[in-house]
């Protein structure tokens, strides 16, 4: 007989056998993938419970304050609610968890949407993975750290961030564990970051000592500075990678239908012009054949003419934009285009439900200019912005996983937000779906826009789609169908627009269907090509040579930044010519050529060739090295180590 902890019951409500073994991946009755919903059990009390216990007749604890949900389907409509500070940060979704449920009269609170893997493991603290990370993924890492300090400072939770084993990371995302309430100040943040930057990436190092000493050695920190100071850091170590992106979209009315309301750009009748416009959009439009359709093509074009504007402001800035700034211009063009809507409701006299309206997601990709820490001017700073209303969703996909960058703006969301009820709870209600905002139904004034920054550091799949395409956890279901043949090469992007839409049709097909992917490279080839070696290095060379050498390193990036991305072949480089001619003698005033001494000749030439095959080979092997002690630092020392005692003191960063 199966004990009961080993057991996870199947979320079909019409399956006639839902009791499954631990570690199916199926359900054996009705093939339903099994959910394995791992929460974290916050305080003194839950640490307390032993592991293997079964609490309130469904947790099982699996690890200390790990705690596996054995009856994921089931929702307890008797939970009480409170509000807390979770329900507070709501919009913080990436970063915060939230309450999953309240055990009893001991007020344990389980957390949901934590930093536990699929296995039931934590993921890495921050302390653990900082040294593995690149330069970029550090700074990163620090900057959702800042981003996250304000609005915890002001609910008294900023102590949440100075606890090491608090912070954890899923890849590029800095995660809390749960929320401790303690306040903190900005000096005891930037302590707490000493050891950090102690093992910093080199190339980062003293930018960052340099922002750590301003906020520990001053009793008035101005934050505002600090941020610039960090984000100008983010976006010049990010830029030593060269980004390349291919866009295709399709739209479609869906299996049942045969009107489509939905817009997306670009779409199968778009040329792909990602280099110039870098934007997606998906529009979900609202009211009818006659005004949803309307409606979600107003939106297109508009954000399209909005966004080339923006484009244009932008590049004539002499120094990179604040995100705060691009995302409240964003947040202005968003605005003219429900206007734009909102005015065609009104001179076609619609009101009430029968106002045309449509949901919204987008994507900009923002190419600034900026220097990077080697030295050289990269063309794009790899900044991504996202804007949603409504409840069409951008997803990030790499091949480890997945993130759902937004949230949507309905009624189960709007009930968490208001401390008034649990996500699971509210998704069980008749309305849990229904819109609370939309563009072209209110005024600009009484929209509230999610409008959000991320940097690409790594090879990933944006995905944008329409709740056609999302409904039923479509996304979630089959993501490793498709997102891990387009990101290893074997299925363009526009092949997996096409495929993933008809898996949609097969399983959803009740509404219109609209998908967007953007496949972001971003190819380490480039750096150790270009960016590894700073130039001020030859500062001996040649003028012409520089010139040379500055024109080899403005094509490599526009060639970096082609979608038409091609290698660069070493070989294709002309050989340096290293003889010079001698000079003839001039006797009587007339040019004769120089006498040849056979012996002298033989002794000169190896000699000359030996010299400087070998100075070749020593300038080669310190760039090298150079290369590997500053993008690898934790395997050069170590190899330093292992090297005798005389030989060690000349290694640098010695530990």
């Amino acid at each position: 007989m199966i004990s009961t902890s080993s057991i996870i019951d199947c979320i079909n409500p019409a399956c006639t056998a839902p009791r499954n073994p631990v570690g199916n991946r199926e359900c054996a009755a009705c093939q339903t993938p099994l959910v394995y919903k791992y929460v974290w059990a916050a305080g003194e009390e839950a640490r307390k419970v032993p592991v293997n216990e079964i609490v309130a007749d469904r947790y099982e604890v699996v690890a200390p304050s790990i705690w596996l949900d054995t009856k994921p389907g089931v929702v307890d409509t008797e939970i009480s609610v409170e509000s807390t500070v979770y329900s507070k940060l709501y919009s913080h979704h990436l970063h915060i968890p939230q309450v999953y449920d309240l055990i009893g009269t001991s007020k344990i609170v389980l957390l949901e949407n934590v930093p536990i893997d699929n296995n039931g493991k934590l993921t890495s603290a921050i302390d653990d993975a900082w040294e593995q990370a690149t330069a970029v993924r550090q700074v990163y890492w620090l900057w959702q750290i800042l981003q996250l300090w304000e609005p915890l400072s002001v609910n008294n939770l900023s102590g949440s961030l100075l606890v090491s084993n608090n912070l954890r990371v899923t890849g590029w995302r800095l995660r809390l564990l749960e929320l401790i309430t303690a306040p903190a100040s900005i000096q005891q943040l930037g302590t707490h970051w000493q050891h950090l930057v102690l093992t910093a990436h080199p190339s980062i190092r003293d930018q960052l000592e340099s922002i750590v000493k301003q906020i520990t050695q001053y009793e008035s920190v101005d934050i505002k500075n600090i941020q610039i100071q960090l984000n100008h850091l983010l976006l010049s170590a990010a830029s030593e990678q060269p980004l390349s992106i291919k866009t295709a979209g399709a739209t479609h009315p869906g299996a049942q239908l045969k009107q489509n309301e939905d817009a997306c750009f670009p779409s199968s009748g778009d040329i792909e012009d990602s280099q110039s416009v870098r934007v997606s959009i998906v529009c979900d439009g609202i009211g009818g054949h006659e005004g949803g359709e309307v409606a979600s093509q107003l939106a297109v074009q508009s954000v399209k003419l909005q966004v080339r504007a923006l484009k244009a402001e932008v590049a004539l800035s002499n120094e990179p934009v604040p995100p705060d700034l691009l995302m409240s211009q964003l947040e202005a063009s968003l605005r003219v285009v429900n206007n734009l809507i909102c005015n065609a409701n009104d001179q076609q006299h619609r009101s009430g439900k029968q106002r045309m309206g449509t949901t919204l997601v987008m994507a900009l990709q923002v190419a600034q200019t900026i220097q990077t820490p080697m030295g050289w001017d990269a063309e794009n700073s790899h900044e991504l912005y996202i804007a949603s209303i409504g409840d069409s969703r951008a997803y990030w996909i790499t091949r480890d996983g997945y993130q759902q960058l937004t949230l949507d703006d309905d009624i189960a969301a709007r009930e968490v937000r208001n401390g008034r009820s649990l996500y699971r709870k509210a998704l069980s209600r008749a309305d849990a779906g229904a819109l609370t905002q939309a563009l072209g139904t209110k005024e600009a004034q009484n929209l509230h826009f999610s409008i959000q920054r991320f940097i690409i550091e790594e090879d990933g799949l944006l995905v944008l789609c329409s709740d056609g395409f999302s409904d039923n956890n479509l996304v979630e279901r089959t993501w490793q169908s498709f997102a891990p043949a387009v990101l290893n090469g074997y299925m363009t992007v526009s092949e997996a627009v096409d495929a993933w839409i008809n898996k949609a049709n097969q399983i959803n097909g009740h509404d219109n269907i609209s998908l967007v992917l953007n496949y972001c490279h971003v190819s380490p080839d480039y750096v150790s090509a270009t960016s590894q070696t700073p130039l001020h290095i030859f500062d001996n060379v040649h003028e012409e040579a520089d010139k040379e050498t500055q024109e080899l390193v403005d094509v490599i990036t526009i060639q970096a930044e082609s979608d038409n991305t091609q290698e660069l072949d070493s070989d294709s480089q002309p050989p340096l010519d290293l003889e010079l001619p001698l000079e003839a003698p001039v006797v009587n005033g007339v040019e004769t050529p120089p006498l040849k001494n056979k012996r002298s000749s033989r002794r000169r030439f190896p000699l000359v060739w030996l010299v400087s095959l070998t100075l070749l080979l020593l300038v080669g092997s310190s760039v090298g090295l150079f290369v590997w002690w500053r993008y690898s630092p934790k395997t050069f020392n170590s190899l330093c180590r292992q090297l005798p005692i005389t030989v060690q003191r000349v290694c640098p960063n010695r530990k």
